[in-house]
Formats: C-alpha cells, structure tokens, sequence
C-alpha cells in the first residue's frame, strides 16, 4: 500500500500592506516561526499543493459529535516542533501568510482553542480534498493553573485574545464561508470557561463555543484517518493535549468488505468500538509533577499516574486481550509523538514534510524518551525539534505515551502532524457539498500501484 500524500500548503502573491504588517508581528515568535517551517514545499523549494485525507462517512452518530461542536462555529495540542528563527535567515513573509490565488470556491475555516495553543487553518474545497490558503499557531497556556485554581487567569485571558484578534483578522480577511470555531479542556472545566468565551466574543467578534470530549475524539479521527493501515486488525488512535488526553479504538475487521477494497476512513465512525478523554495532558500532567528538571523516579510517578486513570477503560473493554497475536498499531496525533519523530530522524529543524505519515517502532520512540529523561531542561531547549516554548511539557507528553505503550504494547507507531482542524474542515465542506474525493489514474502498464489521494 502505497503511503498517502501528506498535507501540503499553497499560497501565491503577496498579501496587501495590512497582511505584511500582521506577518511582520508574527514573525518574531516563535510559533509563527513554526508554521513558516511547515508550509510544505517541492524540491525546488515552492509552496506546493495540498491533498487532503479522504472524507469519513457522516453517520448518525458523527451527526451527534457535530452537534456537539455545532456547524457554523468556529477550536495544540502543542504543535509538533518548534525552534526559533535562524540567527542568519532575513526576515521575510511566509508563503502561508501571503494572499491566496484567486478562485470561486469558498473559504472555510476550523480554529482549535486548546489548553496550551490558539490554531487556525483556512482552506478551500479541492478537486481531491482541500487546499490550506493560511494558517496560524501561537502558545497561549490558556490553561496555565486551571487544575489547581478551577479558574482561567487574567493573564492567560489576556493572552489568549490577543491570539483570537489575529485569528479574526484572517478569518475577515479571507471573507469566510462558514466555520467551526471550539474550545477544548480549559474551557471545560474552568468555572469562568464560558464567561471567557464571551468576553472573547465580545472583544473579537468570534463565536466560540466548547467542544464535548467525544466530539474533540470523533473529529479528530476523521482527521487523520487516510494515515490509518488498512492491514490491520485494531489501530489506537489517540491526541495526546494540553488539558486532555482522546485514545480512539478502531476495530478494523468490521469493514464490509475486505482490506484494500475501499478506504478505510470512508466509514470510520463505524469501526469506532470504544473510546475515552483522560483529563491529563502535557499541561496538567507538567503542573502536578514538574517539568523543568525531572529526575527519572520523577517521570515513572508520571508514568504510574496516567496509568491509574487508562486502567478503568482497559478493565471495562480488555483490549489488551481483544490486540493479542492481531495486527495492530497506533497512531498519534500530538506534538509529542511529532516531535519525538523529528528527534529520532535527526533532523536540524523541524520538517513537516518528513515527520507526517512517517512510521516508528515503538521501541525507537521509547529510545528517544529516555534519552530526554536523562537529558537536562536546558538540553531540552537546545534541541531543535523542542525549543524553549516545549522543553518544560515534552516529557510530560512523554509520559503518556509510555503509559499508552505499557497498557497496549504495539510494534509499529504512526505519526500524524493533522487531527481536530482538519477534521472539522472536511465536516463543514462535506455538510456543503462540496469536499470532493478522487484516486490517481492507474498507470497504463507495468502494473503500478494505486495510491490515494489523500
């Protein structure tokens, strides 16, 4: 089976005066660094197109997770990598911040306001999926202390509009169709969640309304469901956040047909035999136990908590006894998984291009863990793929991880640098209409391979 084509991005012509100062302020953070990094390129280092994932069936039950997050709204996981700007690279306006070409189709857009980041991505249908016109990603901790307070604080508040005033720049900017605009677990379990959402409203014009954790866990499967191997038995589909944590179990033998017939992620709400949000991500988990130095008695406390709170799930459905002697694996859409992908691959700086789709052994992956558990905070900043925005939440995201791998032992890791944004663009364009599939023409002769598009 041939592996699907990533996400890529294309934007051309350079955006008025307005965009260039708005990409000007970007530009000296970090995270705007980030998305610069990841706008996909060819060889010859042009933006190029971008392919989409296949759309999921919208059964009765998705129909439930989107009224969950209702259509017509507008929700990092900490993105994958980030290392700041180059001391000898000019500053220059990123291809994903320039003005899109011009075309008739509408413009949709999906923001995720998560525990730690603010993220947008704005797309326009494709002839095989969707095309990413702009994109935006800043850490915002907007759940910095809500575990132990229950509250969101003025200063996390303060951060997160600021953020949401770019994000409704572009969105206004862009002339947006329609949009899915949700938060996640801050805005859960904080008792002043939904007085800050109006407050946002109030000061950016953006209707944000919370997202149910099964909704967060439908949308993002159905978001990087083309990475799924159709080969296999069971996959453990799980988003590794800021606040939460979503593990998917997808039982593959219920195709109604048999393996490379269809693709697998055109019913994958259906295979869905069981899922949970845990109420620890790379945030909380840091919080409780530390992030900065942390010894390696440190980490397996870590490790031992967010067992205690998978062992419940494991106890009800026993997939440990349903995976044994079938072929299973995982796939991770976080930036912990993305990130220690891009560690294990060596790479100077953080490339989208390699990291999503990519396959690790798990025991690879465990590798790379222990090696950032011996190594110190001020190692961890130096290392390319985590920089100084990440260095005190790797491990914490480490640490789930390793308690998913102990639960549900797997040979074979997948790493996916896509999920909840993309899921609910291709929802909204399915909703419309307009999210259009298609296969690449099987070569005449010499019985090439088939691959999706997607």
């Amino acid at each position: 089976m041939g592996r699907p084509v990533g996400f890529t991005s294309n934007c051309e012509g350079l955006g008025d005066s307005a965009a260039q100062e708005v990409a000007a302020r970007e530009q000296a953070t970090p995270a705007a660094q980030f998305e610069a990094r990841h706008a996909p390129r060819d060889v010859q280092g042009r933006p190029r197109d971008i392919t989409s994932p296949h759309a999921p069936t919208l059964n009765d039950a998705n129909n439930a997770a989107r009224r969950a997050a209702p259509t017509g709204r507008s929700d990092d996981r900490p993105a994958g990598a980030r290392q700041g700007p180059s001391p000898s690279s000019a500053p220059s306006v990123p291809a994903y911040l320039r003005s899109p070409p011009r075309s008739d189709e509408p413009v949709y857009g999906a923001l995720d306001l998560g525990t730690n980041n603010c993220r947008l991505l704005l797309a326009r249908p494709s002839r095989r999926g969707f095309q990413v016109i702009d994109a935006f990603s800043r850490i915002i901790r907007l759940g910095e202390g809500v575990g132990q307070s229950q509250e969101l604080s003025e200063a996390a508040m303060a951060r997160t509009i600021e953020a949401l005033k770019v994000c409704a720049a572009k969105i206004e900017r862009h002339k947006v169709r329609r949009s899915m605009l949700v938060a996640t677990e801050a805005c859960r379990i904080a008792g002043n969640g939904a007085s800050f959402l109006e407050r946002a409203r109030r000061a950016t014009g953006l209707d944000i309304e919370i997202l149910s954790r099964e909704g967060e866990a439908r949308l993002a499967v159905s978001g990087c469901a083309s990475l799924i191997d159709e080969s296999s038995d069971y996959a453990l589909v799980f988003d590794i956040g800021g606040g939460s944590s979503e593990l998917i179990w997808l039982d593959l033998t219920r195709r109604s047909r048999p393996p490379g017939g269809f693709p697998v992620h055109a019913g994958i709400q259906d295979m869905m035999a069981a899922w949970t949000s845990l109420s620890v991500g790379v945030v909380t988990l840091a919080e409780k136990f530390g992030g900065r130095n942390i010894t390696g008695v440190t980490f397996e406390a870590m490790v031992d908590h967010v067992l205690e709170l998978l062992a419940p799930f494991e106890n009800e459905h026993r997939f440990g006894e349903r995976i044994a002697g079938r072929r299973t694996h995982l796939l991770g859409t976080s930036g912990t998984v993305t990130t220690l992908a891009g560690i294990h691959l060596g790479l100077p700086r953080y490339d989208r291009n390699r990291v999503d789709g990519c396959w690790l052994e798990t025991e690879a992956a465990r590798g790379v863990t222990y090696d950032l558990v011996r190594r110190s905070y001020q190692e961890r900043v130096a290392e390319p793929c985590i920089g100084r925005d990440r260095a005190d939440l790797v491990l914490a995201g480490c640490a789930i991880l390793e308690a998913v791998l102990r639960m549900w032992p797997c040979p074979r890791l997948r790493v996916a640098d896509r999920g909840l944004r993309e899921g609910m663009l291709m929802t909204l364009m399915v909703e419309d209409g307009v999210y259009r599939v298609g296969r690449r023409r099987r070569r005449r002769g010499g019985g090439g391979r088939r691959h999706h598009d997607g």
